[in-house]
């Protein structure tokens, strides 16, 4: 059952005056995954963010699913309730509750949303949303879709022929609501632009939450070069080209793989290629990292290897820098810069023997010049975070004057 919930604030009564308190800026926001879960990576964090880094002036309202990315079970009690977090409200929501549906319908009906907000260009959670306001079932004065790097180009070539049919009559859908984007970099925007040239994109990092400083790097260790693999298990993350790489080495390396398994099949791929991995090669996947262990991983270990497809931000590569690990990685994200001055390396060429030439001469350093590498990707690190401007995505609209 949903509980009943006062989603508008009263007047408050101070003797026997009333005093109405300034109008708040009020904003729905969906987002398909959300805490207590955490396999969905980065949204989660980025999302959670954007609840808690808002001005006092906004009023958010966050609808999300019952359960975590892969889980069949809800979380415990919380399914069809409303939760309190600092000055938000969280409702989460069962797919198969048809009097959930309902009864959240009714009393989000009654309020006049300033912004409808949603995590996902086609997720069902932004789709629902959009056309409820679309055909007045909803009522928000403005929409804004984040859309987390759908847009990219290796995105899109992931089940390509689908979703160019479906954003065909998606792009109409959304140019009659003059839907603004939310991108976390230039780079985004771009992709964005490319497949909607009407829209207004602002652009807002807004991904913080990371410490200010990293964290120290231990001593020098004798050992084989020690590896992480930390995301989803998707093509999109593409394990698979990492794992190639690793067959063809010579020098002795671990790796631990970190993750949840979000498509079936691809890791069954993965699994055929740990299988072969030759005998001076140690793989060992640990299942899904909880975010409170996430810096103790990255700092017991001597580089992140992450041949992306996209990311539109890369929030495991920021917190493997705040972890004082270097990143190996693709050119296909916003890090580029930070990689090349000290991060760690890039690698534009998505092939095995690319990878396999990367983490030979990486597996050939020494503990001291590995040490070295970590001290230097933790001042990059530090650089980045402290040019880091922290404006609230939803406090740059609500200063806005609206759709351009």
């Amino acid at each position: 059952m949903v509980q009943e919930n006062r989603l508008t604030p009263r007047p408050r009564q101070n003797g026997r005056q009333i005093t109405t308190e300034p109008k708040p800026f009020r904003v729905l926001i969906t987002s398909t995954f959300f805490e207590p879960g955490y396999r969905a990576g980065g949204p989660v964090r980025s999302v959670a963010h954007i609840l808690d880094a808002a001005s006092p002036e906004v009023a958010p309202i966050l609808v999300t699913r019952d359960r975590d990315l892969g889980a069949t079970e809800a979380y415990p009690g919380l399914s069809g309730r409303w939760v309190d977090r600092g000055r938000a409200r969280v409702f989460y929501l069962s797919w198969r509750r048809p009097r959930q549906w309902y009864g959240l319908w009714r009393q989000l009906r009654a309020v006049r949303f300033d912004l409808l907000y949603v995590n996902s260009l086609w997720a069902p959670m932004s789709l629902v949303p959009i056309l409820g306001v679309r055909f007045g079932l909803l009522r928000s004065g403005r929409v804004m879709v984040a859309p987390r790097g759908e847009c990219s180009a290796g995105a899109l070539s992931l089940k390509s022929s689908r979703k160019r049919l479906f954003i065909t009559g998606w792009r109409w859908v959304l140019r009659s609501l003059a839907v603004e984007f939310h991108a976390s970099t230039e780079r985004e925007a771009a992709d964005v632009r490319g497949m909607f040239p009407w829209t207004t994109v602002r652009i807002n990092a807004n991904q913080t939450g990371l410490p200010l400083e990293p964290v120290p790097v231990p001593a020098p260790a004798p050992g084989p070069l020690r590896l992480v693999f930390v995301g989803r298990i998707a093509a999109m993350k593409n394990l698979a080209l990492a794992l190639e790489a690793l067959s063809a080495v010579r020098q002795p390396v671990l790796l631990d793989v970190y993750g949840p398994i979000e498509d079936a099949a691809y890791w069954r791929r993965c699994e055929a290629l740990l299988a072969a991995l030759p005998s001076n090669v140690r793989a060992t996947y640990r299942g899904s990292l909880a975010p409170s262990a996430v810096l103790d991983v990255f700092a017991d270990h001597d580089a992140l290897v992450l041949p992306t497809l996209g990311e539109n931000f890369g929030h495991v590569i920021a917190e493997s820098l705040a972890g004082s690990c270097p990143v190996l990685c693709s050119d296909r994200t916003p890090w580029t810069p930070v990689l090349r001055n000290g991060g760690g390396a890039v690698l534009p060429e998505l092939t095995a023997g690319a990878w396999a030439a990367e983490i030979e001469r990486w597996a050939a350093l020494t503990p001291e010049q590995r040490h070295a590498a970590r001290v230097a990707a933790g001042d990059a690190y530090r650089h980045w975070r402290a040019d880091l401007a922290e404006v609230n995505i939803l406090d740059l609209v609500r200063g806005s004057a609206g759709p351009r």
